[in-house]
């Protein structure tokens, strides 16, 4: 059986560990998306908020 290199399982366990996350922020955009579409579908809003802005 061949060994497998250090650098190998660093790159592997650091690609495996960015498809999780990647997986992690779909969901993530997936919820927002579907709780926009309800916030919308309730009607206008009283007021418009104001956005927050980056510091």
């Amino acid at each position: 059986m061949t060994a497998i290199s250090k650098e190998y399982l660093l790159l592997f366990n650091t690609v495996i560990d960015a498809e999780q996350t990647l997986a992690q922020l779909h969901e993530t955009l997936i919820e927002a998306q579907r709780q926009a579409e309800e916030l919308f579908l309730e009607g206008p809003p009283e007021e418009t908020p104001t956005a927050p802005r980056n510091r």
